[in-house]
């Protein structure tokens, strides 16, 4: 059986796998490698970003990790902006402020703690970036107030992109899914590498399927949603704030 919600993991014991594993988040060109496509998805929030966007000069990156998603965003914006980088992990806030200063010259504020006490500007961000990291949120109202706070800290006219790991709302598709899954984690090493990732997911995640979310974005007020891509249980989405 599942882990129920009450019984996963406590975010400082999410905080200490994170602080032992920056290695792994550092490589921009291939992303984390137990994500299928997470080159691509990297590529597509942040070249949509910058298509939908305009100016893109204040950057929040939810759950930064090593930084890659700012990185990228940087790469294919061409100018430099302001970012804040909200991680729970310090290692990995000093290690994306490290490798994000190398190529934009833009304020960087790196900020410990977990995005939903964290103290934020209201309407002051052009642009929102949560990368693997909203699996991480619980109960509806848990989710319900992180997406209202997203929305709520965009300027109007900004926009929010996410990749992350998603369920389904069948079933036997998500069975389907999530057995394609173990075939890829298998094919990048073994059955002990998949066994090992399906369980740190049963431990620490609490995933909803890309259908809720959308939904659930809708519902907290973005005029403009956007399914951008979906490859098993993966899947790259984001929003417009309506200027």
């Amino acid at each position: 059986m599942p882990t129920p919600l009450n019984k996963k993991s406590t975010t400082a014991e999410i905080r200490q796998r994170f602080d032992d594993d920056v290695e792994r988040f550092s490589n921009v060109e291939t992303g984390q490698s137990a994500t299928i496509d997470a080159p691509l998805a990297m590529d597509l929030i942040t070249s949509a970003a910058v298509d939908v966007t305009s100016p893109i000069e204040r950057v929040l990156d939810i759950g930064c990790g090593a930084g890659n998603n700012s990185i990228q965003l940087r790469r294919a914006l061409g100018s430099d902006f302001s970012a804040d980088l909200i991680d729970l992990s310090e290692p990995m806030l000093n290690r994306a402020v490290e490798r994000l200063s190398a190529e934009n010259g833009g304020n960087i504020t790196p900020i410990a703690s977990d995005f939903r006490e964290a103290d934020l500007p209201d309407s002051s961000y052009d642009v929102i970036l949560a990368a693997a990291v909203l699996h991480h949120l619980r109960d509806d109202e848990d989710w319900q107030s992180a997406f209202s706070k997203i929305f709520r800290l965009l300027r109007p006219g900004g926009s929010v992109w996410i990749t992350d790991l998603v369920m389904h709302e069948t079933d036997a598709v998500q069975e389907l899914m999530w057995n394609r899954y173990g075939e890829y984690l298998v094919s990048l090493n073994d059955v002990a590498y998949r066994d090992k990732v399906f369980e740190y997911i049963d431990r620490e995640d609490s995933p909803r399927p890309v259908t809720y979310q959308l939904e659930l974005l809708r519902r907290v007020g973005f005029a403009h949603v956007e399914l951008l891509h979906k490859n098993s249980c993966f899947a790259a989405f984001g929003a417009v704030k309506s200027a």
